[in-house]
């Protein structure tokens, strides 16, 4: 779905599964200078959204999700997961609850598999699941931002911003109000640096929630069983993840970015080394020059050296080994 605001001056698309809003409008770092001061807003509007409707949409969401939801407050945003029975992550949600409806939004593309699956549940529970990703369009206003929210738009209070479920109709006329705006480059480099994981970058198809610190954000340890649970509890209490999410600086002597997937390894086994890991997202900072999030055996010491392709780096934990 091809957003209105690519037609904003300066705007360059964004490609892959972004495609469809812009990457930047023209000047990377000072996008990304003014939603890291709390001005600006990102479009977000080619992400899916799902609502579910019923009097039984919390409990039955409950059954479903990594997430405590059963008695959601109004207007708490949280986040969840969907598992496979082998506690892989297939879907992520951002969800809130406007006291009629349960909103989420979901990556791009993902909402028909997702309402499928969801569908597959209903049972006898008194629940409706629809995809308004036509209707509903996602705008981000970063923390600290004094932008106008439209009246009767639900929002998702999050400690990074707020995310507006905005009529699409509406999405030009409040670009006009709410500006300047600033392209999903700035937003990613941002989420990369706050160490926020991302489905189908940070994930992979056996990535489990303990790799990637979503314990507790989007995981709660201490709710009723849903599918996937066994894998969760077991690695809580008996074991280790066998992968570990990292904040990685990346030697800014280079002129390219490694991509997304490219083999970590050991520096001081060289270019030809044993893989012990691979880039996930890569991103251009406005402070801290080149930086990625990438995903390695628990194994590897917080202090190794590491070659990302033939680009040096240092890394940060971001999940404990």
């Amino acid at each position: 779905m091809k957003s209105p605001l690519l037609s904003l001056p300066g705007a360059v698309p964004a490609e892959g599964v972004d495609e469809g809003v812009a990457a930047h409008y023209g000047d990377l770092f000072r996008e990304q200078r003014a939603l890291a001061g709390g001005t600006g807003f990102v479009d977000l509007s080619h992400r899916g959204v799902v609502s579910v409707t019923g009097d039984d949409r919390l409990s039955w969401l409950h059954l479903l999700l990594t997430q405590h939801v059963s008695d959601l407050p109004t207007g708490q945003a949280t986040e969840a997961l969907i598992l496979s029975a082998h506690g892989h992550i297939e879907h992520a949600l951002y969800l809130v609850d406007d006291g009629t409806t349960v909103w989420a939004h979901v990556e791009p593309g993902t909402q028909d598999a997702l309402i499928a699956y969801l569908e597959s549940m209903k049972f006898f529970y008194r629940v409706d699941v629809a995809d308004r990703t036509d209707e509903i369009a996602v705008v981000h206003l970063p923390a600290g931002s004094i932008a106008e929210v439209p009246q009767g738009v639900v929002v998702r209070e999050t400690p990074y911003g707020r995310d507006l479920f905005l009529p699409r109709a509406d999405l030009e006329s409040y670009a006009d109000k709410a500006g300047p705006a600033v392209g999903l480059l700035a937003y990613e480099a941002l989420r990369v640096e706050q160490h926020r994981p991302r489905l189908g970058f940070e994930t992979d198809h056996r990535t489990i929630p303990h790799e990637l610190g979503w314990i507790g954000t989007a995981v709660h340890l201490q709710k009723g069983c849903y599918r996937g649970q066994e894998t969760v509890a077991r690695v809580q209490n008996l074991g280790k993840p066998p992968r570990r999410l990292v904040f990685l600086h990346l030697d800014g002597s280079e002129v390219h970015l490694p991509p997304a997937g490219a083999d970590l390894r050991l520096a001081d086994e060289g270019p030809d080394g044993r893989k012990i890991g691979f880039v996930t997202t890569s991103v251009r900072h406005h402070e801290l020059g080149p930086v990625a999030l990438a995903l390695v055996k628990r194994n590897v010491p917080l202090d190794a050296r590491l070659l990302a392709d033939s680009t040096a780096a240092a890394q940060e934990a971001v999940v404990e080994p």
